[in-house]
């Protein structure tokens, strides 16, 4: 069904019912890895976790102008702003899932944002502490260096390696003062930085999921589980 809501693979008995579901938001510069972990996790985890797509792809991938003028870039991050905080409302309102895992968060927008920062909160009407409050934990993927594996392949993606390491660290910058920020370095072997990500995911969903997937005493991602 096109545009369905992306729901994590495995079945889980857990019946408890959240009044507002838990945002996880998975952030990093370009080529940190995250869609390929949040493609790891749906394999992983249960029915009462949904997987939000990117915003910046919703909005570049549906035809709105990418051009490189300062009002073209306002504009676009202003709709990516708009866009993620709709996302989030609809999982909020649905309430049929305890966990919505979010591809990048409303405050990623600042390390695209060609104007001084408060303009972004001006622009938006929006305000860090209450940005803070839509979720629950952050985790935050480093990009690589070329030397650790870039990726130039996504077409999407217009981003040198050092450009990539820049927007990082605004992306740091953004979200660090978050009570349950966690950065993961980035890594020459994917796979054990995927696994760190994974390891954290699975430590913030709720703790009737993490037993019905008997993932609660697992001290490494992957020993009873099988992507």
């Amino acid at each position: 069904m096109p545009n369905a809501p992306n729901i994590c693979e495995k079945i889980c008995e857990c019946s408890m019912v959240d009044s507002k579901p838990r945002l996880i938001v998975i952030t990093g510069g370009p080529g940190a890895g995250k869609t390929a972990v949040l493609e790891m996790a749906k394999k992983v985890l249960c029915q009462h976790v949904t997987i939000l797509p990117e915003a910046a792809s919703i909005v570049f991938g549906g035809g709105f102008w990418r051009l490189s003028s300062t009002s073209a870039r306002l504009a676009a991050q202003k709709a990516i702003y708009h866009v993620q905080v709709e996302m989030e409302n609809l999982v909020i309102g649905e309430r049929k899932w305890h966990v919505g895992l979010c591809d990048r968060g409303t405050i990623d927008s600042l390390a695209y944002w060609p104007s001084d920062e408060s303009t972004f909160w001006q622009m938006t009407g929006a305000q860090i502490k209450e940005e803070y409050e839509r979720y629950f934990a952050v985790i935050h993927l480093r990009s690589p260096t070329d030397l650790q594996g870039y990726n130039h392949k996504n077409p999407l993606r217009i981003e040198t390696a050092i450009q990539a390491y820049e927007i990082d660290e605004k992306i740091a910058k953004a979200w660090v003062g978050h009570p349950h920020y966690e950065l993961i370095a980035s890594n020459e072997n994917f796979l054990t930085k995927a696994q760190m990500a994974l390891q954290l995911i699975i430590k913030n969903i709720p703790e009737c999921c993490r037993e019905n997937l008997n993932l609660k005493n697992n001290n490494k991602f992957g020993e009873n589980q099988t992507l």
